[in-house]
């Protein structure tokens, strides 16, 4: 997908390029950058990195990734963090990630992988780095379709995410998920709604509201030709008729839902192919469906919405309650070590 959140380390992906969270000098360090220098060849890169030193906070400079699978490094330099100056470092930081970028894109990358820049020694408030790299490859990617982009969280328990976009959706899955362990879920038990704002974690907890699917009945053989006939119009149909009642253009619509451009042009001809769940729920946060048209939509493909999966429950709280930012809710869901929304 065009943009992604991984836990990994960062020097075995096979990309185009990676980037280095450098200094100014460019010199070995430690953390991220001191596991790049050691993997792509210290003597070799630190040779090449002199001949392009120093460099300014928010520029880049590329090298040859030499013993990395990646063929490039692109060394960024990030903002020391200063609370004092909290507006410029922000500026600073997203110029660090604009650059490195703009070099991968100039020297034809088809893909990029990031460190967390500037959140280690340098000092970086976690969360809010997270929004400002987030936010900087959001607007780079709408003017630039074809580069995939992973950002690599090496250690997942450094992972943050800020407040007023995480507690509510811990509150939510707390009280709809996780307070109801003492119900298995294997007996297709499903939970009403109860919204945040109506009552605390504790009370949901403590009063689910039950009650069972019940198993379709069977077909008789001879309604078999009358159910073919009656058959609801196709996804890739139905795709095309929300986005025109939407008035979005394909480009809005696949870039608004994560996914790749070509992936999109293989969806919208049809000819047999269904995308997956993930996709498919991409495509309606991209439209900005409500929860029944969301439904209606993964119904073509013949898939629903399941509330006995945490990935579902927290898709479904943010498409309930109109907030239809594909980035935020990945962070989310990456946080909750959920596969994220777009193409699979």
């Amino acid at each position: 997908m065009p943009f992604s959140i991984v836990a990994g380390d960062i020097t075995e992906l096979s990309v185009d390029a990676i980037v280095n969270a450098a200094n100014s000098q460019l010199a070995m360090g430690g953390g991220v950058c001191g596991a790049i220098f050691h993997k792509a060849g210290p003597l070799e890169l630190q040779h090449a990195c002199d001949s392009m030193a120093p460099v300014q906070t928010g520029d880049a400079v590329i090298t040859p990734g030499f013993a990395l699978p990646a063929k490039y490094i692109i060394h960024t330099v990030g903002p020391v963090y200063s609370p004092g100056q909290a507006a410029q470092c922000a500026q600073l930081l997203r110029s660090a990630y604009l650059s490195a970028l703009d070099l991968a894109w100039e020297n034809k990358c088809q893909s990029i992988a990031f460190p967390l820049i500037s959140s280690g020694i340098f000092g970086y408030p976690k969360a809010e780095a997270l929004d400002i790299a987030v936010t900087a490859i959001r607007d780079f990617l709408k003017d630039h379709d074809d580069l995939d982009v992973q950002l690599v969280m090496y250690d997942r328990t450094a992972y943050t995410v800020r407040e007023e976009l995480l507690e509510p959706v811990q509150r939510y899955v707390a009280g709809y998920y996780e307070g109801t362990d003492k119900i298995s879920y294997e007996a297709d038990v499903l939970y009403d709604l109860i919204p945040p704002h109506e009552a605390d974690a504790e009370e949901i907890a403590q009063a689910p509201r039950v009650s069972y699917r019940r198993k379709p009945a069977k077909p008789r053989l001879g309604d078999l030709e009358h159910m073919i006939s009656d058959l609801d119009e196709p996804f890739n149909t139905t795709l095309l008729r929300l986005i025109d009642a939407k008035g979005m253009t394909d480009a809005e619509v696949y870039k608004r839902a994560n996914i790749d451009r070509r992936l999109f042009s293989k969806i919208r001809t049809g000819k047999g192919y269904l995308p997956s769940k993930r996709t498919i729920l991409a495509l309606a946060i991209a439209l900005e469906l409500n929860l029944d048209e969301t439904d209606d939509l993964l119904a073509r493909a013949g898939y629903t919405l399941s509330r006995s999966q945490k990935f579902d429950v927290i898709v479904q709280y943010f498409i309930s309650t109109g907030y239809y930012d594909i980035y935020d809710i990945n962070k989310v869901l990456f946080y909750y070590d959920q596969p994220l929304l777009g193409a699979s």
